[in-house]
């Protein structure tokens, strides 16, 4: 990762997030979000209580980077954005589900996937891995959103556009709650014993794509 341009601040103790970090050891934005990109990959019992990753002991894109964006508003740190983009998810950037999508003869399926953006910069601490395929060259549309969002509003936008995508792309034998279903069985496939080949992580790439 480049930290030269990756963003960084003093962890002051403001607020119950800054204070469960400051807990741990951790005083910086850096080190913060190392230790959360470290975490293993898994859904989280409360993800409406971003919290509950210090008790679960993991997260998913979506909690891990909308407790990262509360940190930085904790801090008054302006500059990071809090993204939901659509992507590509194939057989290059994301290996384990290749399977299931020759199973269901798809090319990929449009994933639904929370990251972070400062400035021109996309930040993925979804793992601590900077050697993996970047999905930003299988981004399809973004949008900003803040972190009480990637519940029922990240649900239901991903539900418009995989029926959107249906509608559209010749892939009418299936239904979208068929399409759902194959999305979750790929989902399956990325569990926490398997989460080296999901996305990239702890990583920094320059964009200069505009939010939709």
């Amino acid at each position: 990762m480049d930290t030269m341009k990756s963003p960084d601040f003093e962890i002051l103790s403001s607020g119950k997030i800054s204070n469960e970090f400051l807990q741990r050891g951790l005083i910086s934005f850096r080190e913060a979000a190392e230790y959360i990109s470290r975490l293993p990959y898994g859904r989280n019992s409360n993800r409406s209580n971003t919290t509950t990753i210090f008790l679960d002991n993991c997260g998913t894109c979506s909690t891990k980077h909308a407790l990262l964006k509360k940190l930085a508003d904790e801090q008054a740190f302006e500059g990071i954005n809090l993204v939901l983009g659509i992507f590509r998810m194939n057989r290059v950037n994301t290996p384990k589900i290749s399977a299931t999508l020759n199973k269901y003869d798809l090319e990929f399926i449009p994933e639904a996937h929370c990251y972070l953006r400062f400035h021109d910069l996309v930040i993925d601490y979804t793992f601590n891995d900077s050697e993996r395929i970047s999905f930003i060259d299988n981004l399809l549309e973004e949008i900003i959103i803040q972190p009480h969002q990637i519940t029922d509003f990240k649900f239901n936008y991903h539900n418009t556009y995989l029926e959107y995508w249906l509608k559209t792309n010749n892939n009418s034998r299936y239904t979208l709650d068929e399409i759902w279903a194959i999305r979750e069985e790929c989902i399956g496939e990325l569990s926490v014993k398997n989460n080296d080949d999901y996305f990239p992580c702890s990583s920094v790439f320059s964009s200069n794509r505009v939010l939709s």
